[in-house]
């Protein structure tokens, strides 16, 4: 079974995304202008069934309210029985309420984890002050009931905060995580790489942290294979095959090229002994798909 791993939908009808549509805002990511539409489960589901994908994880998206896009993706998945799928809903650790919070989300049967985002680009992590997590004890708490839960958390960082998280990780080590998109490397110089590689090493020595080959557009708008191949090579070579996973960071990768040529450069990447795994197995474990 193939699994996109790291994606999202949107019904801007139905879920709020203040992010998305804030008009003529510059995203590291790009220009959102050519997202700025509902991306529903029928336009994922032809892109992802041509490239023989058969389940998939949804990941939360900035929602004004979490909550309502969890009870909105989990509708979808009602209505779509014969794709198998898996969320990340958006939760807040800090909370004085998070017990009663993942209470509501638990009883969502497509939750498997939540997602807080720690960094998401230099400039912009200036603004938001969600770096501050990692010094947080609450924000640690809470990764520890997030695992005696059962729940995994999904680590959105760039590379300057891994010492910091990997000190909080340690001590949440029966919490599962997953680190999204390669643990965000947007220095793409060769030094940038070396140092990325470097600190990305400290995370892959926690047993209990994933990584996901995802997302690597967002700061490489030009990205190709052989722009992104010692990325790949380098989680590889890290975590395994059987604790890297695929994921497509739809609608947001399509900036950049389109599900087909996302799926195909990755899968060129990855040795044919480890594709099993990175495009499938290890996804249905961590995430509990079957």
């Amino acid at each position: 079974m193939r699994i996109d791993a790291h994606h999202h939908l949107w019904d801007l009808n139905a879920v709020h995304y203040p992010w998305l549509m804030e008009p003529g805002a510059a995203r590291f990511f790009g220009d959102p202008t050519a997202i700025q539409r509902d991306y529903l489960v029928d336009e994922f589901r032809r892109d992802a069934q041509a490239q023989g994908i058969s389940a998939s994880v949804h990941i939360q998206v900035g929602a004004a309210d979490g909550l309502a896009e969890a009870r909105w993706v989990q509708s979808v998945a009602d209505a779509n029985p014969g794709f198998p799928a898996a969320q990340v809903a958006y939760c807040d650790l800090t909370a004085d309420d998070l017990p009663e919070q993942l209470g509501r989300l638990q009883a969502l049967p497509t939750v498997r984890g939540v997602r807080q985002i720690v960094g998401r680009a230099p400039g912009e992590d200036a603004r938001t002050g969600t770096n501050a997590l990692l010094q947080d004890p609450r924000f640690l708490e809470g990764l520890r009931e997030v695992g005696r839960r059962g729940l995994s958390f999904d680590l959105q960082l760039i590379p300057d905060l891994m010492p910091g998280a990997v000190r909080v990780l340690s001590d949440a080590p029966d919490t599962p995580v997953a680190l999204c998109h390669a643990g965000s490397p947007h220095d793409r110089s060769a030094d940038g790489l070396r140092d990325w590689a470097t600190r990305i090493k400290t995370l892959s020595a926690l047993p209990h942290v994933t990584c996901k080959l995802s997302g690597l557009g967002m700061f490489e708008h030009g990205w190709s294979a052989k722009s992104v191949a010692p990325i790949v090579e380098i989680c590889l070579e890290q975590f395994g095959p059987d604790r890297c996973m695929w994921g497509s960071n739809f609608p947001v990768d399509s900036l950049y090229a389109n599900y087909a040529t996302t799926f195909q450069r990755h899968w060129s990447l990855v040795p044919d002994d480890m594709q099993n795994a990175v495009f499938g197995g290890t996804a249905a474990r961590f995430y509990g798909l079957t």
